[in-house]
C-alpha cells in the first residue's frame, strides 16, 4: 500500500491504509518536498504522476468501472490487485486476534491493531499531536498550513482533501448507505457506523484511565475524562478569557453569557447558531430528512 508523508514523522512500525482507487501516492500535492518530475496530469482532478502507467491506472478511478468481481460476495473492484487483497478477507489470512476482524493485507491489520493498543507512531513536528495512521497526520498538517483547496458548491465549506469533500456531500444529499446490522440505523460515513457499534452495541472498554483506572469504550471518551485529573481546558471562548474542559460547556457559556441578539435560530427546532452559514447548513439537513 501507499504511505503519505507531509512533514517529518516519528515512525515505529509499518503502516498503510487501503483505498479502492489508489495511486494517490504519486500526487504531487501529497509530496510537497519531493522534486521528482511528474509530467502526466489528470485532466479531471489535476493530480500529477511520474509515469504513464500510474497515470492510466489513476484515470480508471474517475470512470467508475469495476471490472473485477469477488466470486464469494459479489463486491466489485477497479483493479485486479484490489480484488486479490479483498479475497484475503474471506480466507481470514490477516485476522485480528482481539476482535476477529479480517483484512486484505498484513499492513492493514497492523494499522487496525493500533485501535486496541492505542499506539500512535506518527507525530506532528509542529504541535506534537500523534496519530495512528500517516494519512491522518497529513490531514492534520494542513491545519497548520491552512491549505483547503476543495470547496463544497452547496455551502462553500472548504476541505484539505478531495475525499473529505466527497464524504461531506452526504450532509446535503442525506444519503446514509452504512447500515447497522443490529439496529438498522443508517450513517453517512463508515467511521460513524464503527463508532456507533463500539459505543452502543459493544460492552468492551479497552481504554483505561492512567490516573484512576476507570475504563472507557473509546479513546475520545478517555481523553475527555482525563481532563478531570489534569485540569486541561482546551475549549476557549472567543469573546472572553474563559476556558472549558468540554465543548458542550463552552456552548452553554456562549448562550448564557454572550447572547447579544446576534444568534441565528432554526425555525424548525429552535436550535441556535452563532453563524448564519451554520444555520443554513442545519436547515438543509432538516429538508434532507423530510425527503
Amino acid at each position: 500500500m501507499y504511505v503519505f508523508f507531509l512533514c517529518c514523522v516519528y515512525y515505529t512500525g509499518e503502516t498503510s491504509f487501503e483505498v479502492e482507487t489508489e495511486a494517490d501516492s504519486n500526487d504531487i500535492t501529497e509530496h510537497p518536498h519531493d522534486d521528482k518530475p511528474r509530467p502526466y496530469v489528470c485532466t479531471v482532478c489535476d493530480k500529477r504522476f511520474t509515469t504513464k502507467q500510474q497515470w492510466n491506472r489513476h484515470k480508471i478511478s474517475h470512470t467508475g468501472e469495476k471490472l473485477y468481481s469477488c466470486t464469494q460476495c459479489g463486491k466489485r473492484f477497479v483493479h485486479q490487485d484490489n480484488l486479490s487483497k479483498h479475497t484475503n478477507v474471506h480466507s481470514s489470512k490477516y485476522k485480528c486476534t482481539e476482535c476477529g476482524k479480517c483484512f486484505g493485507t498484513n499492513s492493514d491489520l497492523t494499522v487496525h491493531k493500533r485501535i486496541h493498543s492505542g499506539e500512535k507512531p506518527f507525530e506532528c513536528t509542529l504541535c506534537s499531536k500523534r496519530f495512528a495512521q500517516s494519512h491522518n497526520l497529513v490531514n492534520h498538517s494542513r491545519i497548520h498550513s491552512g491549505e483547503k483547496p476543495y470547496k463544497c458548491h452547496e455551502c462553500d465549506k472548504a476541505f484539505s482533501l478531495s475525499g473529505t469533500l466527497n464524504r461531506h456531500m452526504s450532509v446535503h444529499t442525506g444519503d446514509k448507505p452504512y447500515k447497522c446490522s443490529l439496529c438498522n440505523r443508517g450513517f453517512s460515513l463508515s467511521c460513524n457506523l464503527l463508532r456507533h457499534k463500539r459505543q452502543v452495541h459493544s460492552n468492551r472498554k479497552p481504554c483505561e484511565c492512567p490516573y484512576c483506572g476507570k475504563l472507557f469504550k473509546t479513546s475520545a471518551e478517555l481523553k475527555r475524562h482525563v481532563r478531570i485529573h489534569t485540569g486541561a481546558k482546551p475549549h476557549s471562548c472567543r469573546h472572553c478569557s474563559d476556558r472549558f474542559g468540554r465543548h458542550d460547556q463552552l456552548k452553554t457559556h456562549l448562550l448564557k453569557s454572550h447572547n447579544d441578539g446576534t444568534w441565528f435560530t432554526c425555525h424548525i427546532c429552535q436550535r441556535k447558531f452563532s453563524h448564519s452559514g451554520n444555520l443554513k447548513l442545519h436547515i438543509r439537513r432538516h429538508k434532507a430528512v423530510k425527503q
